[in-house]
């Protein structure tokens, strides 16, 4: 919380001419008195509140979420020497007492969080002050009240109790709120999605890179099946299948964006915008992802750059013998998934990694490349409204949307059978197409087999080590899987301004 109180304004951004895209401009010393008085100012207000959202995908997201599951791991080089806090994510071994940790990469995606909450707060506080044209007044609202929704979705889901602001912070005494439960948590999130729904308009009204009714209901969807509440999931689910909105690409691999093309497709229902360049809107994550050492002589042909350099210390969101093993054969996704490079640096006899192919596309620059990352997308949609039918006793029906999903990967119908049969072919079936964008952690947690899917899982990696990637002679700290836990501490650095945690 401790930032919240200096934001009020503090990042305003501006829509490239070309593309749509939500960018990036200097802090100014505006205050929001003197601010918002135009339609243009509260334009510039709403594109800030998703600006956090380049920073969570592309350094936090991932470190929180699927390299704490079974499908990644943090690569460790013995020859680094320091134990980075990305590993105790990964290894389940996060320094906690009291309920806070020192994690800085926990604090970090807290704040972040917050900063969307703190912006989105100040335009919906202001905005209905000001007279402008009521179809635009209303879509930046829906804009804001989905975006402060979604980040308290992540808090809630990650902390399960923080601090619940819906006006702005004015001073530090202010920011310092009790923890509000879990449940009130939820109850001003549905209410703020369902605001979003109503205000929103479809998404071929709305404009590249911004939230649309369709995303604001599959973010409600995901909400309700988070809370079982599989009736009311489905109607929203069926909303987005009967819009006309959406679909499947053919091919899965372009599902995933190019780094100048092949962006916001009709199976995206929401991705977060990033653009290749000087301009301070690039991503580097598919350089986050890699294994290491790497060499740029084998980097290059991933990269695709003429300045490769080589890269050192050590890997992140490595896939996992699991997840590779987890792809039935024939299944395509596999190999667009999936890729593998040979290390000549590394340690281990076998000196094969598997990397993140499906996040991996040729660029100009070095470290610098302009792929969106996506949140939601249509096989989501199909996968979730399979899973709301098959929870009320839908069986036959579930499948049906199953099936387009497997039909696309190239693999035939499912043959699993009985409710609890397809209900676990559907969260098998999540695990493999939405490979590497942030579902699996959440999919364990919310159907609450932490302890069963972890627990197994650090079992085989400390039995196995070298399947992990661990040179010979090499293992897991002696601490790793020592505190599997379904949420996170809060963060210690916002514990030393609030007495109520």
């Amino acid at each position: 919380m401790k930032k919240i109180n200096i934001i009020l304004v503090s990042c305003m951004v501006l829509f490239s001419s070309c593309e749509d895209f939500l960018t990036i401009v200097p802090e100014t010393a505006l205050s929001s008195a003197t601010f918002f008085k135009t339609e243009a100012d509260f334009n510039q207000a709403v594109n800030a509140a998703y600006a956090p959202m380049r920073n969570v995908v592309n350094d936090r997201a991932w470190l929180l979420s699927e390299m704490r599951s079974d499908n990644t791991m943090y690569g460790r080089n013995i020859l680094f020497g320091a134990t980075e806090q990305q590993e105790d994510l990964s290894d389940h071994a996060l320094p906690e007492a009291n309920g806070v940790t020192s994690n800085v990469h926990v604090l970090n995606q807290y704040r972040l969080n917050f900063l969307t909450i703190a912006r989105t707060n100040q335009v919906l506080s202001t905005i209905d002050e000001v007279d402008f044209d009521p179809l635009s007044k209303n879509n930046l609202k829906g804009q804001s009240y989905f975006l402060r929704a979604y980040s308290y979705y992540e808090l809630v889901r990650y902390f399960q109790s923080v601090p619940l602001h819906t006006q702005p912070v004015a001073n530090r005494e202010s920011a310092a709120l009790p923890l509000s439960s879990e449940e009130e948590i939820y109850s001003q999130i549905i209410s703020d999605v369902e605001q979003a729904i109503q205000l929103l308009p479809l998404r071929s009204a709305q404009g590249v890179g911004r939230v649309s009714s369709g995303t604001a209901r599959m973010l409600m969807a995901d909400i309700l099946i988070t809370k079982k509440r599989w009736v009311e999931a489905e109607a929203q689910l069926v909303e987005i299948v009967n819009s006309g909105q959406y679909g499947l690409m053919a091919n899965y691999e372009d599902a995933f964006s190019e780094t100048a093309a092949n962006k916001n497709t009709k199976e995206s229902l929401f991705e977060v915008q990033f653009l290749e360049g000087a301009a301070g809107m690039n991503g580097n994550f598919m350089y986050q992802f890699m294994p290491r050492p790497m060499s740029a002589q084998e980097l290059t042909p991933l990269s695709g750059t003429t300045n490769a350099q080589p890269l050192d210390g050590q890997g992140n969101n490595v896939p996992t013998p699991d997840i590779i093993a987890a792809y039935e054969p024939g299944d395509i996704r596999k190999e667009a998934s999936i890729g593998f490079v040979n290390l000549s640096g590394s340690l281990r006899e076998n000196k094969t990694y598997p990397y993140i192919k499906k996040f991996v596309r040729e660029h100009s620059l070095h470290n610098n490349h302009g792929m969106n990352w996506p949140i939601y997308r249509y096989a989501e949609v199909l996968l979730f409204l399979a899973e709301a039918l098959n929870e009320q006793g839908k069986s036959g029906e579930a499948a049906v949307f199953l099936n387009q999903v497997r039909n696309r990967a190239g693999l035939a119908n499912t043959t699993a059978s009985g409710q609890a049969g397809l209900s676990e072919a559907i969260f098998q079936e999540r695990r493999v197409e939405l490979a590497f964008e942030n579902k699996r952690w959440f999919d364990i947690t919310r159907n609450d087999r932490v302890q069963e899917i972890i627990g197994a899982f650090g079992v085989r990696a400390l039995a196995n080590p070298q399947d992990y990637y661990y040179p010979a002679g090499a293992t897991f700290r002696p601490n790793a899987f020592s505190n599997i836990t379904k949420y996170y501490a809060l963060p210690a650095a916002e514990s030393e301004i609030t007495p109520h945690f």
